[in-house]
């Protein structure tokens, strides 16, 4: 089809109106046209011959060119792809091949005209449309295509719980998509199930399945439909659909007892005890609630002494009993059972359900049950099954707590016997013939038996009965507090770190309860000043207090004795070790660290070589040692005389004038020194010759002391281990004090005052503790011997005047005074 023009055209397409011939006087008119396409029809899967001609598109641009034509869109360079194409110079427009319409229910196609030579735009784009017209070729298609429903047997009758749905893809609002339902069969027949029509609906169709009468499930289970939907179009298509309908079982039958009595018995005291077994029969479907029954106890349960429940494997009514009876007053109870379903009854009569169930139907639902009461012993029975009584901690055993009142309905009170069945503690005993509890052991409120401040005594009465009745009673004794417990330390163990703290934090507790225990009272234990001017307690009330060091503690062990009391004054005595150390950045002692080492291969090997060389230099100090023993004893006279040398000459530094000393050389010249020459430095060396007869200029050296000596020195003890054994005929030089004749060697003389500089040394550290001094007696010190020892020192006669010891001379008194401030430290009394 052509397309054609119209006179509203914004668009520069001209048409000749009038032809212009040399001898015309008309003029020829221009005027500005718009063509429009109108929509063109195809018909929907036509079969063709193709190609075939749909259109034809024209341009007045022909007239000043040589045009062409082009086309795109749908159907061209858009799907569907090769359906259309033109004919470039003449415009003709072709289909190739069928379309359908549900897929492309129109197409857009747009057309440009071109200069041929140039390639052009003339004119602007235009379009057309390309509609496809509906042909019926889609039956309806229900959805789903089978249909599978479940479907009670006591559903009442009208509509089922399924629906049906049915659709077709032909164009809408047209016969070919409109659709009709029908049942085409139904298995079986009864009862009637139909279509129920939904009006509006065209391109799809629901409806619903409703029926009337009643389904049985023992004549029939399943149902099977055959529905079919059809459409209006020329010619109409059809499909169809199978609806299965299962039927489930439903309570259509009671369930029946298998005879109308039953009979049981139980024991007088027996509880939560089965006693009878309730079968019934029902023709509904095993394991369903139309089946599973559920029982009732209509009549004779008034006090509730029994109970009835559904086996859910055997589906039987368990009776059982949960009080017990007294056969005094009851031996038999008739009890009347009911049973029905979980699921109510079901009835349908002549195709309609029958509605409320007939009472008939509930009666032949029920069974009575004779229950018969055997009489048993009956126990003994406390009045009050627990007595709480109230007594002070720690009184005095003998006191009777409680006296229970038993009864027994078979049996004599005088014939019944007691015995304690829970007494943990042993403070209790028993009466076994009237039950009375009487206190045998003083009681003690804070034992583990204590819970809550009450003890618990649990006694039990035995009658003479076969086989004998047993009743149970409980005493509870609340015990009541006494101030029977000092209070102590709760760690008896501290640690103060030195390095950052001059306080450890102390607590106390008391087992007593309040108000024999805290807030407590601290103090310290001694009442000294040394005691004072160390610790002091920053609070004295609390639970807690701190104990403070007033100095600063050499690092070591320290025991502080506290005194503590509770509220009512009662005082104990504890005391506190508190360990003063460097704990570094931590709390714990560093010394208290675990030691562990990790060595190296190499480590482990200079290790051993320095070992191996120690090892090497004690042997060659031994070798020399030997050597100069064996070179000093040349020099020591066999028949020598001990005497007792005064060494008061006890070091410089002394305010004590010193005297001048003289010294006899081999030729019997004396040379005097000065006393500072001769005081007591920790190591020195003296130049000498093999001989002690020529003896050279001596020379001093300064050191410090490496040696460790004792903190306490007895001046006495240190002449008494300075006895020199002399020779006559190596004598240096020889002194007459008090008509004492004493008489040393050079040798002799170094080493007491190096022995001396060493414990001078050791006292100077005041920070150390100085050591209990005990006094010696050195009155008597043997009779004269001959010895090879220059360490001990005798006396040559006891007749000797000792006075010269009272004054030891200017050198000794910085000694006595070291001695003697240490003494005063530590409060000791010589």
């Amino acid at each position: 089809m052509k397309a054609t023009l119209s006179a509203e055209s914004s668009h520069k397409l001209t048409r000749k109106e009038e032809t212009n011939k040399e001898t015309s006087e008309r003029v020829l008119i221009r005027s500005k046209r718009r063509w429009v396409l109108s929509t063109i029809d195809l018909e929907e899967e036509a079969p063709g011959p193709f190609p075939s001609k749909i259109t034809e598109v024209y341009n007045d641009n022909d007239l000043n060119y040589s045009i062409k034509f082009r086309i795109s869109g749908q159907g061209v360079t858009e799907e569907p792809k090769g359906v259309l194409t033109i004919n470039e110079k003449t415009g003709e427009i072709f289909i190739h091949k069928p379309i359908d319409r549900e897929k492309f229910p129109i197409l857009h196609v747009n057309f440009d005209v071109l200069d041929e030579k140039t390639g052009e735009v003339l004119d602007k784009t235009l379009s057309f449309n390309v509609a496809i017209r509906d042909k019926n070729d889609n039956p309806p298609v229900f959805v789903p295509e089978v249909l599978y429903v479940d479907v009670p047997e006591n559903i009442k009758e009208g509509r089922l719980p399924v629906s049906l749905q049915a659709r077709d893809n032909d164009e809408k609002d047209t016969d070919n998509s409109r659709i009709s339902l029908r049942i085409v069969s139904q298995e079986p027949a009864l009862p009637k199930i139909s279509l129920e029509s939904i009006s509006g609906v065209k391109e799809s169709m629901i409806t619903n399945l409703v029926f009337t009468g009643c389904f049985d499930y023992d004549k029939v289970k399943k149902y099977k439909m055959l529905v079919e939907a059809r459409d209006h179009g020329t010619p109409s298509l059809s499909s169809t659909t199978t609806v299965n309908i299962a039927i489930t079982d439903s309570n259509t039958h009671t369930p029946v007892f298998a005879a109308p009595t039953l009979n049981a018995q139980v024991m007088e005291t027996e509880t939560n005890k089965e006693i009878l077994r309730i079968p019934v029969q029902d023709q509904d479907t095993p394991k369903t609630p139309a089946s599973r029954a559920v029982f009732t106890i209509l009549k004779g349960n008034e006090e509730g002494n029994y109970k009835i429940e559904t086996d859910p494997v055997t589906n039987e009514g368990v009776l059982t009993v949960i009080k017990a009876k007294d056969y005094e007053r009851t031996t038999l109870t008739e009890l009347e059972i009911g049973v029905e379903n979980e699921e109510p009854l079901f009835l349908c009569a002549d195709g309609k359900p029958v509605t409320p169930v007939p009472e008939i139907l509930k009666r032949n639902s029920m069974v009575k049950v004779a229950v018969k009461v055997i009489d048993v012993n009956d126990p003994p029975v406390f009045q009050n099954k627990t007595q709480m009584v109230y007594r002070v901690e720690e009184e005095e055993p003998g006191d009777v707590l409680y006296t229970p009142i038993v009864r027994d309905e078979d049996s004599d009170p005088a014939k019944l016997r007691y015995e304690l069945v829970e007494d943990p503690a042993k403070w209790m005993s028993i009466d076994p013939r009237t039950g009375k509890i009487t206190l045998a052991k003083k009681m003690d409120r804070e034992s583990p038996y204590v819970h809550n401040n009450t003890y618990t005594v649990v006694m039990r009465a035995i009658d003479d009965g076969q086989p004998p009745g047993t009743g149970t009673g409980t005493l509870v004794v609340r015990l009541v507090d006494k101030n029977d417990n000092t209070p102590h330390l709760t760690s008896n163990t501290s640690v103060m770190c030195g390095n950052k703290a001059d306080r450890v934090r102390i607590k106390a507790e008391d087992a007593d309860a309040f108000p024999y225990s805290g807030p407590f009272t601290f103090t310290l234990g001694k009442d000294d000043e040394e005691m004072k001017s160390q610790w002091k307690l920053e609070q004295s009330t609390g639970y807690e207090t701190l104990l403070i060091s007033l100095q600063s503690l050499p690092y070591g062990n320290y025991s502080v004795p506290l005194k503590i009391a509770d509220q009512q004054g009662i005082l104990a005595h504890d005391v506190l070790q508190v360990v003063v150390c460097d704990c570094g950045k931590g709390d714990v002692c560093q010394d208290l660290l675990p030691r562990s080492s990790r060595l190296h291969g190499s480590a482990i090997g200079i290790l051993l070589g320095a070992l191996l060389m120690m090892a090497l230099i004690l042997c060659f100090c031994l070798v020399c040692k030997c050597k100069e023993k064996k070179n000093f004893k040349q020099f020591l006279q066999v028949d020598g005389n001990q005497t007792l040398i005064a060494y008061n000459e006890e070091g410089g530094g002394s305010i004590c004038k010193s005297a001048l000393q003289f010294i006899q050389s081999p030729t019997g010249n004396y040379h005097g020194l000065k006393s500072e020459w001769m005081q007591f430095e920790p190591q020195f060396q003296h130049s000498t010759t093999n001989h002690f007869g020529n003896l050279k200029t001596g020379t001093i050296q300064h050191t410090q002391d490496p040696y460790d000596v004792s903190d306490t020195i007895d001046s006495r003890n240190i002449y008494a281990r300075s006895k020199t054994l002399t020779r006559n005929r190596n004598s240096i030089y020889s002194t007459t004090r008090s008509g004492f004749t004493t008489s040393f060697s050079l040798l002799s003389k170094w080493n007491m005052e190096e022995h001396l500089e060493r414990k001078l040394y050791k006292l100077s550290m005041e920070q150390k503790d100085f050591a209990e001094y005990h006094p010696h007696d050195y009155s008597s010190e043997g009779t004269n011997t001959n010895s090879m020892s220059l360490d001990k020192l005798s006396f040559g006669s006891t007749g000797d005047n000792l006075d010269f010891l009272q004054n030891l001379g200017p050198k000794f008194c910085t000694l006595h005074e070291i001695v003697q401030q240490g003494i005063k430290e530590k409060n000791r009394k010589l």
